[in-house]
């Protein structure tokens, strides 16, 4: 057995020499100031106006509120009258040319941002020669001109671009001071750089509480969802719960009538035979797959109960205990009282149960009353309580808010119609119909 070596060419034009981690750095950061200072440095951009929904501007009136969303431009334009003030007063050039040259660059930020900050630059080093004797390199009217461009471009970009203007601007102080000439007081490069690297400081901690705040913003919002997601499947499971007793009552009805059926007749034919049994299995097939899906949605600490569920038969225990607890409710049933589907009887005995509750939570002390109808086609129901009484000892206690979710899921469930909302006196109302289909016997 020989062994052979074979040794991988690499790649033409793949000899360079890998780079440095100092020189991918130094890239990065050209490719940095290239994204953020001279793509699309004049691009135009305007300034969008001001929201009005915080907690002063939705104070003001409507016509005055619509001129506060102008406040940002109004605020640069000040700034631009000041420093156009400042470089015509303190110049010994011509005014009319080192003003504008001042004020300029600072309306020009509310369009184009990047290049409201070039032209700054630009003009610096003209308003320093044509302004006569001063600080070297920026006079009056530019210092002004400069800090408040930095400033506002740095509110209307991002931290990286303000620390790249912070960075040009100290070069072009450092170049200016190694070429000072005569005639100028001294340079004022030092104290420029100290209080532009306040005032971006100062902004770039208002960009990031700014992103903070929008990220618990939306985490909020998406906890909310989900929290309403997990209430609605609780409700939901909760229901599948109570349900199971009663549609396995019937299935298991159908599995025992199935199978002595064919004893209920003397000498039956085979295929009534063969009939019934079919039925037996299909039943008791459909039992046992029920209570295998009963099982995935049951908690691992679910106990079943051991009392059958509830029906409007047992409301009067309910009112009972209802009224113990301290809440004056009355009932009135209109119409003929008919066994209804154990689904419904279920259900509204839950609705009933539900709205109550919320009656002693939210309003304490208040009176409530129960109106059962049974009409043509289904079953009515409106639970509605009064206001609390001032003179009430115990205060409404704030709830979940899951009690309105499961009584919506239940009536969705038997393709009813429910409104819930307070009425005009100040208390609550929830109303409700659940469908029940009309069959033979109803109508004979």
């Amino acid at each position: 057995m020989t062994e052979t070596t074979h040794t991988q060419k690499p790649p033409p034009g793949d000899g360079a020499k890998p780079r440095s981690p100092e020189f991918r750095l130094a890239a990065d950061a050209l490719q940095g100031l290239r994204q953020d200072l001279l793509h699309d440095a004049f691009a135009y951009r305007p300034m969008p106006r001001m929201r009005v929904d915080g907690p002063l501007t939705r104070r003001l009136p409507g016509r005055l509120r619509e001129h506060a969303a102008w406040t940002p431009h109004a605020v640069i334009a000040t700034a631009a009258l000041f420093a156009l003030f400042i470089g015509s007063v303190d110049t010994s050039g011509p005014a009319l040319l080192v003003g504008p040259l001042c004020a300029i660059p600072i309306l020009l930020t509310m369009a184009r941002p990047v290049g409201a900050f070039w032209l700054s630059m630009a003009a610096t080093p003209v308003v320093a020669v044509i302004g006569g004797a001063g600080e070297w390199p920026w006079m009056p009217g530019s210092l002004a001109c400069h800090l408040t461009v930095l400033t506002v471009v740095a509110v209307r970009t991002r931290p990286r671009t303000a620390a790249w203007m912070w960075g040009v601007t100290g070069a072009y102080g450092l170049l200016a001071d190694a070429g000072v000439g005569g005639g100028y007081y001294g340079t004022n490069t030092g104290p420029m750089m100290v209080v532009s690297a306040m005032a971006l400081l100062c902004v770039a901690l208002w960009h990031i509480r700014r992103e903070a705040r929008q990220e618990v913003t939306a985490q909020q919002t998406v906890t909310a969802q989900e929290r309403s997601r997990r209430t609605l499947l609780e409700e939901r499971t909760t229901i599948a719960r109570e349900l199971h007793d009663v549609v396995a009552h019937h299935m298991s009805v159908v599995a025992i009538q199935a199978e002595a059926a064919p004893y209920r007749v003397e000498n039956p034919p085979p295929e009534l035979e063969r009939a019934f049994a079919t039925i037996r299995e299909n039943a008791v097939a459909a039992l046992t797959e029920l209570r295998r899906i009963l099982g995935v949605v049951r908690a691992e600490d679910y106990e079943a109960p051991d009392a059958p569920q509830p029906t409007l038969a047992d409301l009067e225990g309910l009112l009972a205990n209802v009224r113990d607890a301290g809440l004056s409710v009355e009932k009135a049933t209109i119409g003929a009282v008919r066994e209804l589907p154990p689904g419904v009887e279920l259900s509204a005995y839950r609705i009933v149960q539900e709205a109550l509750s919320n009656s002693l939570r939210h309003a304490p002390g208040a009176s409530a009353r129960v109106e059962i109808g049974y009409v043509l086609g289904g079953l009515g129901l409106r639970i509605v309580n009064g206001p609390p009484p001032a003179s009430a000892l115990l205060k409404p206690s704030p709830g979940a808010g899951h009690g309105i979710t499961g009584m919506r899921e239940r009536v969705s469930m038997l393709g009813g119609e429910m409104t819930a909302g307070r009425t005009e006196d100040g208390g609550y109302e929830v109303a409700v119909f659940l469908p029940v289909a009309t069959t033979a016997e109803d109508g004979s």
